[in-house]
């Protein structure tokens, strides 16, 4: 029953996201996907859905290409790959056992981080958010090194956590939530910290994705009232993806992925070390700042 709430909520929001969504691009005449944003989501969400994550090989190709400003980066994120996330929740909290307390403890504190930190991030410099995007790439680089060389923990075989631990992962997914909006992904330090706490590895999925599902489209709609955001790179990822994660799920289901992971390891911490250079450089001089 509270599972049966969750989802229906869950679609309720999605409704009002994808309504959102498609009058904001018609309005500003961007409403045409782009092909290179179809790609996008396709790959990085398909690999998002067997564990890889998707904010962090996401930013590094958009970095890469320089297809948006930096300060794009957040909302490109958060709103683009907000739809197939929702797809990938409304698959494994179908599928994956959780203490749906629990389940919708995290979520909830995840949301109401995001809805905390969406408005602070729109109003930020360019040179914090490349700054601080570029910690966050280091960070999922490092994430991801730990997962290749067995540092993470395992986990235990818990679905439930009481005591001390439930309160705080609840803190800590507010935490998380808010950082979402700043471009750092909520799907590894989740994993990492519910398996330290003796969770079920695969008991995590649920409460991340759920986290996700639910966050992403609030702070989406908050990033979509700014000029910081391009919703053609949006629509495509978001259609893109959809296809991508219902593949993955139900016909590919698992890969090895340390290959992978490594040089997704060498492209994050390349384009970490662009965006770092970029918000430490001095400012370019103009004929207002030049000494006569």
């Amino acid at each position: 029953m509270i599972v049966a709430a969750l989802l229906a909520a869950l679609a309720v929001i999605t409704l009002i996201f994808v309504v959102q969504l498609i009058r904001t691009a018609l309005a500003r005449g961007q409403a045409t996907p782009l092909p290179e944003g179809l790609a996008i989501g396709a790959v990085a969400n398909f690999f998002d859905t067997l564990g890889i994550g998707s904010f962090a090989p996401t930013t590094a190709y958009v970095k890469l290409r320089k297809l948006v400003p930096d300060s794009f980066l957040p909302a490109i994120l958060n709103t683009g790959h907000a739809l197939p996330t929702i797809v990938q929740a409304f698959v494994f909290i179908n599928l994956v056992r959780v203490d749906p307390i629990l389940l919708i403890a995290c979520i909830g504190a995840a949301v109401a981080g995001a809805a905390l930190g969406a408005p602070i991030v729109v109003k930020l410099p360019v040179r914090f958010v490349q700054g601080f995007v570029g910690v966050a790439l280091l960070i999922a680089a490092g994430l991801y090194a730990m997962s290749n060389l067995g540092l993470a923990p395992a986990g235990g075989d818990a679905l439930a956590l009481g005591g001390p631990l439930f309160i705080v992962a609840i803190v800590a997914h507010f935490f998380m939530g808010a950082l979402m909006t700043f471009g750092i992904g909520l799907y590894a330090p989740s994993l990492i910290l519910l398996s330290l706490f003796g969770l079920n590895p695969t008991a995590a999925f649920p409460i991340m994705m759920g986290a996700c599902a639910f966050l992403m489209p609030v702070s989406g709609l908050q990033f979509m009232k700014t000029e910081r955001i391009d919703l053609r790179l949006v629509l495509g990822m978001s259609i893109g993806g959809i296809p991508a994660v219902l593949l993955a799920a139900f016909v590919v289901k698992s890969l090895p992925l340390e290959t992978l992971r490594w040089g997704v390891v060498v492209v994050v911490f390349y384009a970490a070390f662009l965006l770092l250079y970029a918000a430490l450089r001095p400012p370019k001089a103009t004929p207002a700042n030049v000494a006569p």
